[in-house]
């Protein structure tokens, strides 16, 4: 017995736990041994509530800057909408077969749906073509397998109202789902919201053949989902295609989350002026001053970046109050297509903070972490960590002046840009310029650290000492 106690003590907690269950039935019932078997018992409890701890505290997950993670990251369950009433659009008269326009009836139902105190407003199996259409408190969007609502292609059909495009609060086109200050909004599917972009691509490469200047603002386009001003938001299960413009665009929101979408935009052959040519500035998601954002298990192909941060731009921008930080951001479990930037910080961004790229898969990206530094804007990126990533890309890590339609202004106190505490690692991939970065006294990078990097890359143009404190472990790079 003495000998027994021993090799338990000298066991781990878990094993422990496999060692009393072992033995104590070999433990008879004299009173002596009825003592033993107490200590027993007590070492067991002990035993199980160590283990307990001991998982309690590798669940627990850290932001970059070492603060804790909230459970609400880990819940990855679907909002479940089959106790709301449902307002399926075919019973208020609008036809799902039929190629006409039907805001205004589609409108009819979701205005009717808020009236008599909320619900869930239902796409069946059909194609409807609509234009703007504004979702309000307690209506949530439901997709059926079939249901298409398809985006008209003329620009008359999207009203200009007081919204965000690039950094700037102005006067712009609506989106085709648009939902502003409706806390707890949910689109679901598994249809499909189709922007029906041709026409509208087709417009934007033409200008641009006669006009190198001519911004995204002036080729007239809509997106395909605008959500502004609200908390406890899901898209989830849904495909999202074809956006004339951003396909996702939320701001000024909390709690998001994006389970398990299929977003999608062709990145070639959309004209004939050049086959070459996707649909132009078709980003996925667009986050413009967001916090607490889950971004899970997501396919995304776009003809520009995937998931973006936004927050303002300009000389002055920091002085906005329309403008602000991104906070808390978590990218994960995604498959990437072909796109421009997997993670791409900037161009109109001012002020990012925790943002977390994992376990994803890129089948062909230019770039997969993209730090865009404008010179005409104090911007400010750190503690941001991108981890476990395989695949193939153009470039892995660039950081370069960002210089696209930029308007410098004079201002004595404009502060230092910066990139810090930026973090690559459990990296496995085929590149052609892993580390695409340049210096420039308009802004300051320090604290990177790349570990557990195993690539095949073309340029081999890795050089940490463009980096201040930069720390490098287990690096190789072929």
């Amino acid at each position: 017995m003495r000998a027994k106690l021993i090799l338990f003590l000298q066991l781990s907690s878990k094993y422990r736990i496999y060692f009393l269950l072992l033995h104590q039935k070999t433990i008879t019932k004299t009173k002596k041994r009825m003592k033993f078997r107490a200590i027993l018992s007590l070492m067991l409890a002990l035993a199980c509530l160590t283990a307990t701890g001991k998982k309690k505290v590798q669940k627990q997950q850290l932001w970059p800057d070492g603060t804790p993670v909230s459970e609400w990251f880990s819940d990855t369950t679907r909002v479940d909408l089959s106790g709301l009433k449902r307002y399926v659009v075919t019973d208020y008269g609008v036809d799902g077969y039929s190629t006409e326009v039907q805001t205004a009836r589609l409108q009819a139902v979701i205005d009717r749906c808020a009236n008599e105190g909320g619900g869930v407003v239902v796409i069946p199996r059909g194609t409807f073509v609509s234009g703007s259409l504004f979702f309000k408190p307690k209506t949530h969007l439901l997709i059926e397998e079939g249901g298409e609502l398809q985006g008209s292609t003329r620009i008359k059909h999207f009203p200009v109202v007081k919204t965000r495009m690039e950094g700037q609060t102005l006067d712009y086109f609506a989106a085709l789902v648009n939902a502003d200050g409706v806390d707890g909004f949910t689109i679901t599917g598994p249809g499909t919201i189709n922007g029906n972009g041709q026409p509208y691509w087709e417009e934007f490469w033409i200008r641009r053949k006669y006009n190198r200047n001519c911004t995204n603002l002036e080729a007239l386009r809509p997106r395909n989902v605008y959500i502004s001003n609200s908390k406890n938001v899901t898209v989830q299960d849904v495909k999202i295609i074809n956006s004339p413009f951003w396909t996702n665009h939320l701001y000024r929101c909390e709690n998001v989350r994006y389970l398990g979408c299929y977003i999608y935009a062709p990145t070639e052959n959309v004209t004939p002026v050049d086959p070459k040519r996707g649909a132009p500035s078709s980003d996925a998601i667009d986050l413009d001053v967001c916090s607490n954002v889950l971004i899970h298990g997501c396919y995304m192909h776009v003809n520009d970046d995937a998931v973006v941060l936004k927050g303002g731009k300009g000389t002055w921008a920091d002085k906005d109050p329309n403008n602000g930080p991104c906070r808390n951001i978590i990218i994960e479990d995604c498959t990437y297509g072909k796109v421009h930037g997997c993670l791409t910080l900037g161009s109109e961004s001012l002020d990012d903070h925790n943002v977390i790229l994992r376990r994803i898969h890129v089948k062909s990206a230019t770039r997969v972490l993209w730090l865009k530094m404008r010179p005409d804007t104090p911007q400010h990126y750190e503690y941001v960590t991108v981890e476990d990533i395989t695949g193939q890309c153009g470039s892995f890590l660039v950081v370069r002046p960002w210089t696209q339609f930029f308007k410098p202004e004079d201002r004595e106190d404009m502060p230092l840009s910066q990139c810090n505490n930026i973090t690559i690692r459990n990296i496995r991939m085929t590149t052609k310029n892993f580390f695409d970065v340049g210096k420039s006294d308009k802004y300051r990078l320090t604290d990177f650290t790349f570990e557990n990097i195993n690539v095949k890359d073309e340029k081999k143009a890795f050089d940490p000492s463009l980096i201040d404190n930069c720390t490098s472990k287990n690096v190789v790079i072929e």
